[in-house]
Order: structure tokens, then sequence, then C-alpha cells
């Protein structure tokens, strides 16, 4: 479960600084290359990649999070599982 939280905290930094490069490096670029006005093509290379980069590191922040609610589901339902199979043992007594 710790590597979990790990993986969940580094993607989520990693998403943080790559959206602070994005808006301090390529404000008003858009990650595509045919927008309305020109826009210089590594202003469009430097936003497509930090997008690039943004998107990965929600989808893994999103599964890291997935396996921690997992987890926690399958650990409570283990104890739910054990206390309701030790009532039955005790009432069977």
């Amino acid at each position: 479960m710790r590597e979990a939280w790990k993986m969940f905290c580094l993607a989520a930094v990693t998403f943080g600084i790559a959206l602070g490069l994005a808006h301090e490096f390529v404000p008003d670029i858009v990650p595509v290359a045919f927008a309305e006005e020109p826009q210089g093509s590594w202003a469009v290379m430097t936003a497509f990649v930090l997008r690039a980069i943004e998107l990965i590191a929600a989808a893994v922040a999103i599964i890291a999070l997935a396996v921690l609610a997992g987890a926690y589901l399958q650990q409570e339902l283990r104890r739910r599982f054990r206390s309701t199979s030790s009532r039955r043992a005790s009432q069977a007594d």
C-alpha cells in the first residue's frame, strides 16, 4: 500500500510540475499544429510534450488511487468475513 501512495504522490507532483511549466513557458499555445494564429513549431512541440506528460501522470495517479481503493476494499471485506465467520463458529457451540 505504501508503494501505491508513493506512485500517487509522484504522479501528482509530476502533473503539477508539467502543468506549471506549460503555463509558464507556453501559456497561449494550443498543442495542435493547426491553430487560428501562427505559432512557433518549438512552442507547439513543447506544449504537446508537456500535455502528454500531464495526461500520463494523471492516468498513473488514477490507477494508483484505484489500486489503493481496491486494497482497502479487500482488507475491509476480509475483516468483515472473519468477524462474521467467528460469530457463526461461536453460535454453533
